[in-house]
């Protein structure tokens, strides 16, 4: 029998399973509805799971009014904080340059709009699509379970998270970095101190995650700086893997990945699953505003020593409109051209904060990048998905962590995974992909996201037992797939097993690294994260926050640490170590490549798939500052040049009162 032929049978027959999945589904449901089974509270929470109309709900659409943060009257507060004049409780207690902003429309477009009776007005781009803004705050589901019954670990003011069990809990090994970036949310290498916990205090952050109700997180990414130069990696990778932590990660530059494979495999070996790599485009040039000539040449060798070590590879793009927005289409397709090696997109548009805090309002309106410029360039530069279609608040997909806690039951030790944050804050889309023929099609476009999330809200609410809701979730995955729109070769049973892979729920053992790779799929997740700035802050998404850090001081919200309030500086600064001169003084320098240097390898073999004409691109360069230090330099060039003018003029003067007094001599 021709391939085509095989192909189309089986399609027919998926089909007509599919139709019949819908009869027996909704004849099921029919009765399902009633009694509904009363929630359990399982081992890892306080509460009882919630059901889908006991989700509370939040201020959404426009126009609305938040509570935001003065950029100026923020950066007094922790200014005086940091010359010791005040503790931190100005932030926490006395809620230090917080202001009203209004979220309104204008011209098909969402802005912040705020005023500080100090400073004046200030106003930020939320996005340039209202369409798409909507469609994903139609699709929030609702806040995650209420958070937390401690008083300490997790009270920072306004800025304490209130809701969601969080999804990955972030801790920084070290404030050094071998790297010298822009932007940089830490502003690493530039704050004149090291921040390095000792092994007591990192053991201690992980500790405390687990003392508290709900179990917050499954998943914790060690990260920095650059976390490889902590002597503690690998020991807090085996001690996080010890304590039950099941996906371990790091967020890293590579390099160290890069330079040594037995690095790569140590990792691996004590744990480390995922790594966060940064990545801002397809060849060298893509990626130069880091400062590495060849940084793109160190990132091939770098996936290829991470993945040959078991280790599986997240892209971490940082977006910055004018700089390399236009690296979306290649990176895309880049993950699509090498299914067996990259396992997701984390596209993350600039925030403007650490080293880029201080952006003239020019720069910062002509950079900024949202999470609707993500889904229009995907749609513009890959041509494969719609924005109001395909892409879906990150908070959607709880729904199956949901359906997931119930079937894992009351003894379960953890939670699922839960991203509840905001809708403002994520969006994903997701590609099916076959490794082999790297044919990709968007998910959305062969399963009926919005169908199946409504049915498995009514699995989850009816609270039936382990088989009996595995059994309708079969019936309701199979009820919302259309075969004829998936890729060619994808079958009913294998989107059964992909589900079952990333859940867990029949018992089945997947294996781990290399073994779990066997799968002739790859599900590649494209997703958004948008972090906050002083300049578009909003306090409800920062009470939603499902990725805090854990840190000395308690875990605080990503956004109210790394921007916003800036507990970063205040935390680090309690901390410190020591200056950096008397930290080399003490352990030696460490090796900063910059400068626009070559980083030399022993090798740059790679197995990679590159299209030659997404890495020869070169960028065409604007005169205009891109950078906080083009910014200075301009202003030192300004003020020089203003200072010459002066001379001149006093000059001028002086010849032109020596003239007039020659004549009246």
């Amino acid at each position: 029998m021709p391939r085509n032929t095989r192909k189309t049978l089986w399609k027919s027959i998926d089909s007509v399973l599919c139709f019949t999945a819908r009869v027996a589904f909704n004849f099921i449901q029919f009765f399902n509805r009633y009694r509904p089974a009363p929630a359990f509270t399982p081992k890892w929470s306080d509460r009882p799971l919630l059901k889908s109309w006991e989700k509370s709900k939040i201020q959404l659409g426009w126009p609305r009014k938040v509570t935001s943060l003065c950029p100026q009257c923020t950066v007094e507060a922790r200014e005086k904080i940091l010359r010791n004049e005040a503790d931190y409780r100005l932030f926490s207690e006395q809620k230090a340059g917080e202001i009203p902003a209004t979220i309104v429309e204008r011209d098909g477009q969402i802005w912040m709009v705020k005023e500080c009776p100090k400073h004046g007005k200030f106003e930020d781009i939320m996005s340039i699509d209202a369409n798409f803004t909507r469609w994903v705050e139609s699709n929030f589901p609702g806040c995650d379970l209420r958070a937390h019954n401690d008083s300490k670990l997790h009270w920072h003011g306004t800025a304490a998270i209130t809701h969601g069990r969080g999804g990955v809990l972030t801790v920084d090994l070290t404030n050094r970095c071998n790297m010298m970036c822009d932007p940089c949310f830490t502003d690493a290498n530039q704050v004149g101190f090291v921040h390095e916990p000792c092994w007591e205090d990192t053991k201690k952050v992980l500790e405390d995650a687990m003392s508290i109700k709900p179990r917050r997180q499954m998943s914790v990414q060690f990260s920095g700086g650059e976390p490889t130069l902590s002597p503690n990696f690998i020991r807090a990778i085996k001690y996080a893997r010890k304590l039950g932590f099941n996906s371990v990660q790091c967020a890293t530059n590579g390099i160290r990945f890069a330079q040594d494979i037995a690095f790569a495999r140590k990792a691996a070996e004590a744990g480390l699953r995922y790594a966060y790599l940064q990545f801002d485009g397809v060849g060298n040039d893509a990626n130069s505003h880091r400062h590495i000539k060849n940084l793109f040449d160190v990132k091939l060798r770098a996936i290829e020593n991470m993945h040959e070590a078991g280790i599986e590879i997240v892209l971490v793009i940082t977006l910055v409109n004018g700089v390399n927005n236009d690296q979306v289409g290649p990176i895309i397709r880049f993950a699509i051209d090498n299914p067996k090696k990259i396992a997701f997109c984390s596209f993350q548009p600039v925030s403007f904060t650490g080293r880029d805090e201080t952006v003239t309002p020019e720069r910062r309106l002509r950079q900024r990048y949202t999470l609707s410029h993500l889904a229009n360039d995907v749609k513009s530069q890959v041509g494969i998905t719609e924005p109001c279609r395909d892409w879906f608040p990150l908070s959607l997909f709880s729904t199956f962590s949901d359906f997931a806690d119930l079937a894992h039951g009351p003894n379960a030790d953890w939670g699922q995974v839960t991203c509840s944050c905001h809708p403002n804050c994520g969006v994903g889309t997701a590609l099916m992909i076959d490794k082999e023929t790297r044919e990709a099609v968007p998910v959305p476009r062969f399963l009926d996201i919005p169908g199946l999330i409504e049915d498995v809200k009514k699995v989850t609410d009816a609270g039936r037992g382990k088989w009996f809701s595995n059994l309708m979730m079969g019936l309701a995955l199979m009820k919302c797939y259309h075969p004829f729109r998936s890729p060619s070769r994808l079958t009913l049973i294998d989107i059964l097993k992909k589900f079952d892979k990333s859940f867990g729920l029949t018992g089945k053992f997947y294996g781990v690294g290399k073994v779990r790779r066997d799968d002739p799929w790859n599900f590649l997740f494209i997703a958004g994260m948008w972090f906050q700035d002083l300049f578009n802050y909003d306090f409800s998404r920062t009470q939603l926050c499902a990725i805090p850090y854990g840190t000395q001081e308690g875990e605080i919200s990503f956004c109210a640490y790394n921007t916003g309030p800036g507990w970063r500086n205040i935390v680090e600064h309690m901390h410190r170590n020591a200056t950096v001169a008397d930290w080399y003084q003490q352990h030696g320098r460490h090796e900063i490549h910059a400068g626009e240097k070559q980083l030399m390898l022993d090798t740059y073999q790679h197995s990679l798939r590159i299209r030659a004409e997404d890495a020869s691109r070169v960028r065409v360069k604007t005169a205009l500052p891109q950078t906080a230090r083009d910014e200075k330099l301009l202003r030192k060039r300004a003020a020089s040049q203003a200072e010459q003018v002066r001379e001149q003029y006093d000059q001028s003067v002086a010849e032109q009162k020596k003239t007039k007094l020659v004549q009246l001599s």
